[in-house]
């Protein structure tokens, strides 16, 4: 139970004092304070909220303003420490100021929890409020109207606090690094890798292709999932336009790349839906006014971070090309997404298999054929080529890598089990293999 008479013995000795000059210039004080803290929290939401749209309507080139913001957002790490630096400085001088405050204006006497109630309860109120809750929302209606009109001042703040913000960068910095080494107990593709080979495989029967494709997904390249350069079908950028239509009727691709004088000079890309509504044209119909700019990419692209990139670009095919600028192939959205679900079939893509079954143990692949399902074919262990294949993807390379060589129509190569016979080679590509497996090896794995 509270003792009333207590309590109001205690507040009995609570008394205002007259305020000093000291106490109004504190208060005013406190006020502009609050005013730069809510300037301090507005601008961080502003000026991280930033949306596409806005950086669009930015002119630097021409405003002093807008060239402050892309100043700041240039390095935009030393920002974040400017602001925090500011409005924790803003924040302990209000705290200071307001204990002047109360210390010279109200008289407590001995109720000291009363103090500490009143100052910890106005404090929380007032740097909530004004300082973090109402700039926040007017920053959020309109970003850059906002930091457009706060600019100027985190420049100098930034100069002022450059010091503070390099100490505090350093300390981020070193702080990253120890926390870094210290877990070292990251776990590893090839852990995880593990982890679903101790997996229940029945289970999971049909999600574990999907689990192994986003698991591997990170180290893949646009090499490894791109069209060659010799399977692209593209246009030469001064084919007329009924050779154009009758490539687009014979191949049913939705976009084209377009090259001019030679493979490795591709100049833009031709999207069928852009060449509908002219469908009905004459032979003189300028086709090449519609061909879109090309997007290249290396073959060492991540696929992570080329899917990103589609998606911010919007855009659904790019061109591979090699450390010298060469054409290698072609990588588009469907490629990328196969990797993690397999393959995607449409209603114009052919059911063809690339390889021919002869008897149990004799085929015949074509060279282009993916090791991997090579691999799902023969039932053999991923691992089965390892020490052998080397960068190769495809049948014809892992026969270049067990050869050393360029190997010669009709010769043959063996490896362990396996005899590949080379039945046909086009321009310096081996285009058909014969592939026949030891009978004795055959029948071991049936009767395991």
């Amino acid at each position: 139970m509270i003792d009333i008479a207590a309590l109001q013995e205690t507040l009995s000795g609570v008394s205002l004092l007259p305020p000093t000059f000291g106490v109004v210039v504190a208060a005013c004080l406190v006020a502009l304070l609050l005013l730069a803290s809510g300037l301090a929290s507005g601008f961080e939401i502003a000026f991280f909220s930033l949306s596409p749209s806005d950086l669009n309507e930015m002119e630097p080139d021409h405003d002093d303003v807008d060239r402050s913001i892309e100043l700041l957002r240039e390095d935009s790490e030393r920002t974040l420490a400017t602001i925090l630096i500011t409005n924790n400085f803003v924040n302990v001088t209000i705290i200071m100021l307001c204990n002047y405050v109360f210390a010279h204006l109200v008289d407590f006497g001995d109720a000291y929890w009363l103090e500490f109630l009143c100052i910890t309860v106005l404090l929380t109120f007032l740097l909530l409020l004004f300082g973090e809750i109402i700039p926040k929302i007017f920053a959020r209606q309109s970003p850059l109207h906002f930091c457009r009109r706060s600019v100027r001042a985190f420049v100098f703040l930034r100069r002022f606090f450059w010091p503070l913000g390099t100490i505090l960068l350093k300390s981020g910095v070193l702080t990253e690094r120890f926390i870094r080494k210290d877990n070292n107990r990251t776990l590893s593709v090839d852990d995880l890798e593990q982890a679903l080979e101790l997996t229940d495989k029945e289970d999971i029967k049909n999600e574990q292709s999907m689990l192994r494709g986003i698991i591997r997904f990170g180290d893949e390249t646009s090499k490894d999932v791109m069209t060659c350069r010799k399977d692209i079908v593209d246009l030469d950028i001064n084919t007329p336009f009924e050779d154009v239509l009758k490539c687009i009727v014979d191949n049913n691709y939705s976009r084209i790349p377009v090259f001019k004088s030679n493979a490795d000079n591709i100049c833009g890309v031709l999207y069928i839906k852009d060449l509908l509504p002219h469908i009905g044209k004459t032979h003189n119909f300028r086709w090449q006014s519609l061909i879109r700019p090309p997007y290249f990419v290396p073959e060492t692209k991540r696929l992570d971070a080329l899917l990103r990139e589609f998606q911010n670009n919007k855009v659904h095919i790019a061109i591979v090309v090699d450390e010298f600028g060469g054409t290698s192939g072609i990588v588009t959205l469907e490629d990328i997404m196969e990797e993690i679900v397999g393959e995607i079939n449409d209603e114009y893509d052919d059911d063809e298999k690339n390889y021919v079954r002869l008897s149990h143990n004799d085929y015949i692949f074509e060279g282009k054929t993916l090791l991997t399902d090579f691999y799902e074919i023969m039932d053999i262990d991923d691992e089965y080529f390892d020490e052998v294949k080397g960068e190769a993807d495809t049948i014809a390379g892992l026969i270049l890598e067990v050869k050393g060589d360029f190997p010669k129509v009709k010769e043959t190569i063996t490896y362990k089990d396996f005899t590949f016979k080379v039945l046909n080679i086009e321009e310096r590509r081996i285009t058909r293999i014969e592939v026949r497996r030891k009978e004795q090896q055959v029948k071991e794995e049936k009767k395991g």
